[in-house]
């Protein structure tokens, strides 16, 4: 018993931590698992990083973890699933996938080979056609995919690889080996979800991050960056990230790889095709771009040879590849690689292609084309799990992903029979697998969870660059057979683990011949668009916001009289405003509740703010944290019904104060740059129309004070007034602080000075040095207000100088923001470098 006491004293503390949360931890019977190897015990990498875990307080784990969770929140990182119209919180595990130095070196090489088969294999499909004409791949199989495009068929890619950037999903076997899942050649995506799974998880855990000696993804993605650059013709080409746009499913990751990258965020909207090039379509006309990683389907790139239906491609792209014009990423049509009806074909393609075997294998599959595969299938296909040949959706059925036929009614088993009998070329047969899994935290415990590790590789002039970890994605569901994000799956970072030090790399430049850039590239049309309309909303809603509380200022008399009749003016002016659809005259706090929460109104305070939400969603590249976390804040705040007159006031302030920060951050944090420009332009030419409303609104001829006294808070401009004159407010002076004051940074002539300086900054797209119609109307407004006197500014004039301002705002969108028809035209065409 001595003994015994004894013994348990020597036990550390941590090690009873870890056999506390490891206690009821057991692999699941025949799956093979990352933390617990064949005989039972932890893998070495994983005691190691468990040790170093129970150092942390179980106070220091929880704040560990809400930091991790707390960063996600505040950088916005979002996925949308598919069918979803909402974006979903990115969901990131606590625990990192472990993978040994080692280990990690087998898996790299396979995926490696496997890039360089499948690069070999596309060069023979759109080039000779050896593989066919010889039986080594059925015609079937290649005919019977509609990523294989006709159209590109013996069109030897720019820079000479089709294959740029590769992908594979793997998981570890039942033999203990990793094997391949899916191969992913179309448009691969993870990459950007992985840095910032690996940003969260290392600030969360630096300590640990560091001791474990983590290999570092920075030289995968400086290795990728420089391969694309270096496949231009030019010293200092132009590199675009293309995009379907905000409701991609993974719009975040294309944004965050833009940014990190320092590529141009595109969509299909952005560039035109002039001569044998692509250009951006900017603010200072096109500009050629050289190289496109592109992130749309094959079939949706160009309309013209390709999808007819298809909104998110460029006109003409696939002749310009003809012509050497651009260098795509991956090149139209990689994804016929994809196929599942291919994978029973690699071992042998792997022997007569590269005169060596597979290194890392993959799911035994049966492509049904065949008879005699289809026969076996037939014969046992209680034993398979069924799959469509090509894409996700089984044909016949609107089943996605596989299908286990001894689990299907006996109809529906039957009906998948004779499908299989009667086009067998459309399903694969593979054997079942279930996935290993991984510990996750649950409740202070670990317990096992199927996952699924997308491995990434880059072509580079010195071979494939494979990222040290990948994206992983861990199922709640222990009988996973697939894991998708769309189904309540949550991400891992995956480190990589090595016995020594390791490289620090970041993607900083290591030379010191860089050329120094004060201007930050280009700026497509669509993103000063975008920004116009940001920087609109956001002052449409504060201006809202102010109406709201001029009315929901407590005690007000509720007789007739000037202060009733001004109450009634702000009921009518957020009427007319499409902010409440509630009649005038109605309860005061209801129609200031309904100004600033309806869902319905388009004029309310939560619908422009979700309206500005939306345009700062598809500028995720140009924004900091900081500024999206403002506004999607704002929204989620305005979200929640105020209980009473005095939440309303309370609410309506603190929004008008975040309004305040985002304008602050990007009045001292934005580059001085045209995008910053095309922001302040938008703010400067609403805050103009909205003072100008709210002069001929509340000082017209018949204005009592009262009225007066409502303009003068709606502008902010209390002080001021009473700062210059000692009586109270006057018809006269009330309208030159408000319109023609040119030191009043809430007039109207103070607006239309930052208009013209911000426009006479802008680029000029018409050559011949005459002046644009933007200036030319900025400038005229200005000498108006220059010349005007307020006694003059009756109701009529205010409405000229109105419509004169909505004027201005619509020549800065034609002119700058073109679409349809009118976006190539000719002045636009006169910048091409």
């Amino acid at each position: 018993m001595a003994q015994g006491g004894s013994q348990a004293k020597r036990v550390r503390p941590r090690d009873r931590k870890v056999a506390q949360w490891t206690r009821d931890y057991t692999r699941l019977p025949g799956i093979p698992d990352e933390f617990l190897g064949e005989g039972g015990a932890p893998r070495p990498v994983w005691s190691r990083y468990f040790d170093a875990f129970a150092a942390l307080s179980p106070d220091e784990v929880d704040r560990r973890f809400g930091a991790a969770d707390r960063h996600l929140r505040d950088a916005g990182v979002t996925y949308r699933a598919p069918g979803d119209a909402a974006e979903r919180a990115w969901s990131l595990s606590n625990v990192p996938l472990l993978i040994d130095d080692s280990e990690w070196q087998q898996i790299a090489a396979g995926i490696a080979q496997r890039a360089t088969l499948l690069e070999k294999v596309l060069q023979d499909l759109y080039g000779e056609g050896r593989l066919i004409a010889s039986g080594a791949i059925p015609a079937a199989a290649i005919a019977g995919s509609p990523e294989y495009l006709r159209a590109v068929a013996g069109v030897k890619p720019p820079a000479g690889r089709y294959l740029r950037i590769y992908a594979a999903d793997i998981g570890r076997g039942p033999d203990g080996r990793w094997w391949v899942l899916g191969d992913r050649t179309q448009a691969p995506s993870g990459m950007g979800y992985a840095l910032e799974n690996r940003l969260v998880l290392s600030r969360a855990f630096t300590d640990l991050y560091k001791s474990m000696n983590v290999e570092r993804v920075a030289p995968f993605f400086e290795a990728f960056r420089d391969s694309l650059r270096a496949s231009a013709d030019r010293d200092e080409p132009r590199i675009g990230l293309l995009t379907p746009g905000p409701f991609s499913e993974t719009y975040f990751e294309h944004a965050t790889l833009a940014r990190y990258l320092g590529f141009l965020l595109v969509e299909g909207d952005d560039l035109a095709v002039s001569g044998d090039r692509v250009h951006i379509r900017t603010v200072a006309g096109l500009k050629r771009l050289d190289v496109l990683l592109r992130r749309v389907d094959s079939n949706s790139l160009d309309p013209l040879e390709l999808d007819a239906s298809s909104q998110l491609g460029v006109p003409g792209l696939i002749d310009v590849l003809r012509k050497n014009g651009v260098v795509v990423a991956n090149m139209p049509g990689a994804g016929v690689i994809e196929a599942r009806a291919l994978l029973g074909f690699l071992p042998s393609l792997s022997r007569r292609l590269l005169d060596e075997d597979l290194r890392m294998p993959h799911i035994a599959t049966w492509w049904c084309g065949q008879t005699s595969a289809r026969e076996e299938v037939l014969s046992r296909l209680d034993d398979f799990v069924i799959e469509a040949a090509y894409g996700a959706t089984l044909p016949g059925f609107s089943h996605k992903g596989p299908v286990l036929p001894a689990e299907l009614p006996p109809v529906v088993r039957d009906r998948l029979r004779d499908a299989i009998a009667t086009r067998g070329m459309d399903y694969v047969a593979q054997e079942q697998v279930r996935l290993s899994t991984t510990p996750v935290w649950d409740n202070g415990k670990l317990a096992p969870r199927p996952f699924v590790l997308r491995v990434f590789a880059a072509a580079t002039e010195d071979g494939w660059s494979i990222m040290p970890g990948g994206f992983c994605r861990i199922a709640e569901r222990l009988d996973s057979r697939a894991v998708s994000m769309g189904e309540g799956a949550r991400a891992a970072d995956v480190w990589v683990v090595s016995e020594g030090a390791v490289s620090t790399a970041s993607l900083l430049p290591a030379v010191e011949n860089v050329r120094i850039r004060r201007i930050t590239g280009l700026l497509p049309s669509r993103a000063a668009d975008n920004l116009f309309w940001l920087g609109r909303y956001l002052e449409r809603a504060e201006a809202t916001l102010r109406l709201v509380r001029a009315l929901s200022v407590p005690q007000r008399d509720p007789g007739k009289g000037p202060l009733h009749q001004a109450i009634e003016r702000i009921q009518r002016l957020l009427i007319s405003w499409g902010a409440t659809s509630l009649a005038a005259r109605a309860q005061t706090s209801k129609i200031a509740a309904d100004a600033l929460h309806s869902e319905e109104e388009f004029g309310s305070a939560l619908s422009l703010v979700r309206a500005a939400q939306r345009n700062a969603s598809s500028l995720r590249e140009r924004l900091s944290p900081d500024a999206w976390q403002v506004i999607s804040q704002t929204a989620d705040r305005l979200a929640l019904p105020a209980e009473d007159e005095e939440a309303v006031i309370a609410l309506a302030e603190i929004t008008l104060q975040e309004l305040a920060s985002f304008s602050g951050l990007s009045q001292e944090n934005m580059n001085r740059a045209a995008g910053w420009r095309f922001l302040r332009l938008g703010r400067r030419v609403e805050r103009a129309i909205n003072t100008t409303r709210w002069t001929r609104q509340f000082a017209d001829e018949d204005a009592s004070a009262e009225d007066l006294d409502v303009l003068l808070t709606l502008i902010d401009c209390q002080i001021t007034y009473r700062s210059r004159y000692l009586v109270a407010p006057l018809l006269a002076p009330v309208r030159d602080l408000a319109v023609l004051d040119p030191y009043n940074p809430r007039s109207v002539a103070f607006q239309v000075e930052e208009l013209n300086d911000h426009i006479a900054s802008l680029p000029t797209l018409k050559e011949g040095g005459l002046i644009e119609r933007p200036q030319r109307l900025a400038v005229a407004l200005q000498a108006t207000l220059t010349t005007a006197e307020a006694s003059d500014l009756d109701s009529r004039k205010l409405f000229a100088l109105e419509q004169d301002l909505l004027s201005l705002a619509d020549a800065i969108g034609s002119h700058y923001f073109p679409h349809g028809a009118s976006a190539t035209r000719p002045e636009k065409l006169t910048g091409l470098a």
